[in-house]
């Protein structure tokens, strides 16, 4: 089969010439799809299923919520592991799957599982995480105040309702989250001691104020020949709304919130803080990058749309951008470059010198650009991301060793061929001494290419990732 397929590559230059130069159109379109970033993303396919549940302790929380979950999702096809943190008010859940299995079948796997899972009521339904992984924050940015007009609550609002929103419109954004900063909440502190006097308790104070709280659809009603909407209004958006909010009646007179209760705005349980340059508290923004996707061009498109955002936000409000990805993935990609430009041109370099032959050495040398557009190939079709081990593994040497074997084997029998017959080969002369030559060692060529392959890559391939 060796002589086989040298033997058609001799006679059809022309078409293989054809085909390769195929093949580089084909690698070069592939090289600008392959996903770019500085380390490979090692992460197991993994579900995170939260539940949040702010009046269970830690305890209750692992009885009550924890253990249902895990239970409830053992057994899921390629499950490898589960994993679970209690907290006060938090769990967590962490299912871990095979390497094959597709995120998509995981996440419908678990969903179908959490509709069965039993939760006590009046906690929000699990939620899984999103389809990010470990290294999927690629963006980090601080809101603070410049002349101190606006505080925590005020940057978190602004956060929350103008810069996080236009951020997880770009595509290949997982999620936005906030951290740090007061999220801005409605309290109603009741008074225990009127609510004894009046006999109510707190269930008729949440009752009230969820039934009071809502629109209401009432058809419509034809005028002249014109629909009218009906539509009762009973959205509350301010504090004196919330206070004039009836809760019972004694003796015909209403007892509303605002006299049993203070009303006033606070805000949610805090569970850390952020601050940045020793300058006080400030927000913190995390963007996540969604599974596969092109960690420079995600984070780019975030970089523009902050600046697009930044005309928009109220005096004073700064947005300072803390970590980068690109500068990261620029920084090793500067690095791999310089180390396979300079791997290269050395490699290059001593078969010219070694070979004795100019147009031996180039031919041979061609081989190492040909050999990176293949690879890229495969990493697009095997979604490999172009990253600092992933690049930085290639051996030159690995690459050029079949290569120079056989046009060594060539020139030693042109040579020899030459000297025998005393004059120059005609063509057909240099055809069969080629092929002759070529026959002799493309057998153990391939075995000993294979046996590196099987035996010593793996082993490199270890040190590298050590």
């Amino acid at each position: 089969m060796f002589n086989k397929i040298i033997c058609f590559c001799l006679t059809n230059r022309l078409l293989v010439i054809l085909i390769t130069a195929m093949l580089i159109v084909v690698g070069l379109w592939a090289g600008s799809r392959v996903p770019v970033d500085a380390f490979p993303d090692t992460t197991p396919v993994q579900v995170q299923i939260n539940t949040v549940a702010p009046s269970l302790n830690a305890e209750e929380i692992e009885q009550q919520i924890t253990l249902p979950v895990e239970l409830e999702i053992s057994g899921l096809p390629g499950l490898i592991s589960v994993r679970s943190v209690s907290k006060f008010g938090l769990s967590q859940v962490v299912a871990t799957f095979e390497d094959g299995t597709s995120i998509t079948d995981a996440r419908q796997y678990v969903s179908e599982k959490l509709l069965t899972a039993e939760i006590p009521d009046g906690v929000e339904p699990p939620q899984m995480g999103p389809i990010s992984t470990g290294l999927g924050e690629i963006f980090h940015y601080v809101i603070r105040s410049s002349d101190g007009s606006r505080d925590l609550e005020q940057l978190r609002t602004i956060h929350d309702w103008i810069i996080k929103p236009e951020l997880r419109k770009i595509s290949g954004v997982a999620e936005v989250n906030s951290w740090g900063g007061l999220e801005k909440q409605y309290h109603v502190v009741v008074d225990p001691e009127l609510l004894l006097k009046f006999n109510l308790d707190l269930e008729d104070i949440v009752d009230a104020l969820e039934k009071n709280n809502r629109n209401v659809g009432g058809g419509r009603v034809t005028v002249s020949g014109q629909d009218l909407l009906v539509h009762g209004v009973g959205r509350v958006s301010s504090i004196p709304e919330i206070e004039a909010i009836q809760v019972a009646s004694s003796g015909g007179t209403p007892i509303r919130v605002k006299e049993i209760a203070t009303v006033r705005i606070g805000s949610e349980l805090r569970r850390g803080a952020v601050t940045a340059n020793g300058q006080g508290e400030v927000v913190l923004g995390l963007a996540f990058m969604l599974m596969g996707e092109n960690a420079q061009e995600v984070t780019q498109a975030l970089k523009e749309r902050l600046e697009e955002i930044r005309p928009s936000l109220p005096e004073g409000v700064e947005v300072d951008v803390v970590y980068d990805r690109t500068e990261l993935t620029s920084e090793v990609l500067d690095t791999v470059s310089h180390n396979l430009i300079g791997g290269a041109l050395l490699v290059t370099i001593t078969l010219l010198i070694l070979l004795g032959n100019i147009r031996a050495g180039l031919l041979v040398a061609i081989c190492i650009p040909l050999a990176m557009l293949f690879a890229v190939l495969g990493m697009n079709y095997l979604a490999i991301t172009a990253s600092l081990l992933s690049l930085g593994a290639i051996d030159f040497g690995l690459i050029v060793d079949g290569s120079v074997v056989m046009t060594e084997a060539n020139l030693r029998g042109l040579a020899e061929r030459t000297r025998n017959l005393g004059r120059k080969l005609t063509p057909v002369e240099r055809f069969k001494c080629i092929l002759e030559s070529s026959r002799s060692v493309a057998r153990p060529i391939l075995f000993g290419m294979g046996i590196i392959a099987v035996v010593f890559l793996p082993i490199l391939t270890l040190e590298g990732t050590e």
